[in-house]
């Protein structure tokens, strides 16, 4: 047991299709592999934790999710160097992600702070962090 560690990460979406697209690329690229499919959702395993993804009920998804409401604000994830940052913001442009920050890029976290910061389909925010 590796104790204080996230088990699992469960991320409710509007759909689920674009979002295995999205989060399945991004997962896999960073190490992670399929780890559980059922009819309303997938997750992905790296070492002992998993993100999931579930499509959330027709009732609840009359108010979209925003991330300056109460609840998460983003998800960060270490990536192997400012190459690979680099190498992935290519990649999400080329896949019409909507880059946030693009004006500070690749410090909009602060000097020596090499990140890239997106959103996901449902704008939820996610950020890729080389090492310092």
């Amino acid at each position: 047991m590796s104790k204080g560690l996230i088990h699992h990460i469960e991320i409710y979406v509007s759909n689920l299709k674009d979002s295995i697209d999205f989060w399945g690329w991004l997962l896999e690229e960073l190490g992670y592999e399929i780890f559980q499919t059922w009819e309303q959702g997938q997750s992905w395993k790296l070492g002992e934790s998993y993100i999931v993804l579930v499509q959330a009920e027709e009732r609840f998804l009359d108010v979209p999710y925003h991330r300056c409401r109460v609840g998460l604000n983003h998800l960060a994830f270490h990536a192997e160097s400012r190459e690979q940052v680099d190498k992935m913001t290519k990649e999400l442009k080329q896949r019409g992600v909507n880059i946030l920050y693009s004006d500070k890029h690749p410090f909009a976290g602060g000097e020596g702070y090499y990140a890239v910061y997106f959103e996901d389909p449902d704008r939820i925010k996610v950020e890729l962090v080389a090492p310092e």
